[in-house]
This record gives structure tokens, sequence and C-alpha cells, in this order.
């Protein structure tokens, strides 16, 4: 890979959207700013959406749709000016999606709770063709214990929203294949990459007997390596962003018969590389963020990435 900075001094970015002018959408964990990144590097503030911005995607109407984790603790490592995350913060109280109008900055707040359960830390979230969303709920971890994640499915209107799977163990990245038949989510804490067939907007077919959520899991990694954020490609196969001991991007076959990892080498070797997304004229310009360093990297990618239903 060559790496190429787009820019740096942030804290904590996520969920990066290629926008179609060359600009980047990223969110801010540590500010919970929105922010707009332009083609020369320089940030102009979207929304602040208060407690940490984490996934972002570009919903039917055009607007920005956002998980917001209701913010987190987060060291400050003076020696390396790295960001690493932590636990639950004093005076948490939940998460929950919220729509940003990108011309206006306006937000508001589609969900906050499902089937009177609060959100507690949604992460991810991504559009099918026909205006919803499906979403991750990573949870919170405190002293001595973590809250149990899940998976749900929400309309952009802020009409309708349900719980699909649970438990998962700290879901984080959500993804579809190109022809909307699959969802796929990586689990953090264990490595995992499950995928479940969508037989209906909302609804999927639990495969796999004998597990609490029925997936099929395509690819489990050994030792400390984690899974982040993901986004797919155009051949449908499942780019994860990876962390821990070999932080890079594994890349899965949709079958799961495969999987490749690629490593940022210095100076672009960061400990967190939490996300990417596809842009570019012929979407071949992967765009990566580097959450601990403050900074998000472009690459040359093989293969065009596959274009997001909005």
């Amino acid at each position: 890979m060559n790496p190429r900075l787009i820019t740096d001094g942030l804290s904590f970015p996520e969920g990066p959207v290629a926008l179609p002018d060359d600009s980047l959408l990223v969110g801010e964990i540590v500010t919970g700013n929105l922010l707009r990144i332009l083609p020369d590097g320089s940030h102009r503030l979207v929304a602040h959406c208060g407690g940490g911005v984490n996934g972002v995607a570009i919903g039917p109407d055009g607007a920005a749709y956002v998980c917001n984790n209701g913010g987190s603790e987060h060291a400050f490592v003076a020696s390396r000016k790295w960001y690493l995350p932590g636990d639950q913060p004093e005076g948490f109280v939940g998460g929950g999606i919220q729509r940003v109008d990108l011309a206006t900055g306006e937000l508001t707040w589609l969900y906050t709770h499902v089937d009177g359960y609060r959100l507690r830390a949604p992460n991810d979230l991504v559009f099918d063709r026909h205006g919803g969303f499906w979403f991750t709920d990573h949870g919170k971890g405190r002293a001595r214990e973590r809250d149990r994640g899940g998976l749900y499915y929400g309309t952009a209107d802020g009409k309708s929203v349900r719980e699909v799977l649970y438990p998962l163990d700290a879901p984080n990245g959500v993804g579809m294949s190109p022809d909307g038949s699959v969802v796929y989510v990586a689990e953090t804490f264990v490595g995992r990459l499950w995928a479940w067939e969508v037989t209906e907007p909302g609804v999927l077919r639990t495969k796999a007997k004998g597990r609490v959520h029925g997936g099929e899991l395509l690819v489990g990694l050994p030792g400390y390596d984690l899974f982040d954020s993901m986004a797919v490609d155009g051949d449908g196969n499942v780019c994860v962003a990876t962390i821990g001991d070999h932080p890079g991007i594994t890349i899965v076959r949709p079958d799961g018969s495969t999987h490749e990892h690629l490593v940022l080498d210095a100076p672009y070797d960061d400990p967190m590389n939490t996300n990417i997304c596809f842009g570019g004229d012929d979407l071949r310009t992967a765009y990566i963020t580097l959450s601990a360093s403050g900074r998000v990297v472009a690459v040359d990618w093989p293969r065009p990435g596959l274009r997001l239903a909005y």
C-alpha cells in the first residue's frame, strides 16, 4: 500500500464518509464533533453532536446519520500524542442515533431507546436500498463489567426501530453484500466476522444452530487482533479495520474461504486502524482512520469499492 496523509490533528476520528465533492465527513469520539475534511486537509465543523461520534452514513434524504456512543473516557499518551479509548465516563446516560442536516448543521435525535431499553453505545451503521439502516450497539465497559451488544434496524424517518439480534459480543462494524442479501457484523474483542442472510428489510435468516444469534462465522482472528469497522468492495470482499498486535485492514472473501491482511508501515503505523471507506470517481481510493494518532490517510486500492445505497 502507498498511504498518503489527508489530514491530522483530529481527536480520535471514526466513521469516514467520502462525499462527491472530494471532501470527507469524519466524526470525533473525543469531542463529539462531526467534521468535514476539505481536499486541502482543513477541517470544518458540521455539527457538535455531543457524546462521541462513531459511525456516520448518508441517508436517502442526503442527511448524515450518526451513531453516537454517548462519550467515553480517553487516555492521552503525551509521549506519542495518542488518544486511547477507555471505559464508560462519569455521568454517562446512553447513546443513540442522530440525524444531521449537512447544509444547516441542524441536529435531531432519532432513536435513544429500543423496546424500552436505552441504547448504550451505537457504533456503526449501513443503509440498505429500501431506505432503512442496520446499526450495531457496541455497549460500554466499566471497571468490572461490560454491556452485551446487539444488531438493530431502523428507518430514516425516525418512526420505527427494532432489535434484530441479541446478544453479540461488542459488535462493531456492519456492512452489506453488493446485492443487499447479506449483512456482516464484526465483533471486536473476539476478532470474529459473522454473516446473515437478509430475507426482507430488517429481517434475517439465522442458519447456524446451537449459537445464540445463529450467524455464519466467516473468520476468527488468532492472537490479539481485534476487529473494528468495515467497508465492502465491489467484488463483495469484506474489508475490516483491524486493531491490536497487527493493525491494518483484513480482507475477507464473502464466503469466508480466504482472507489476507494489509498493514500500514511507518510513518503511518497506528495501533487503532478503526475505519475504512471508499471514494474517488472510480472508488479505488480507500480512506482509513488512524484514530490514536488523529490522522486520516488515503490508499490506492486494488479493486473498486462498493457504491453505497446513498
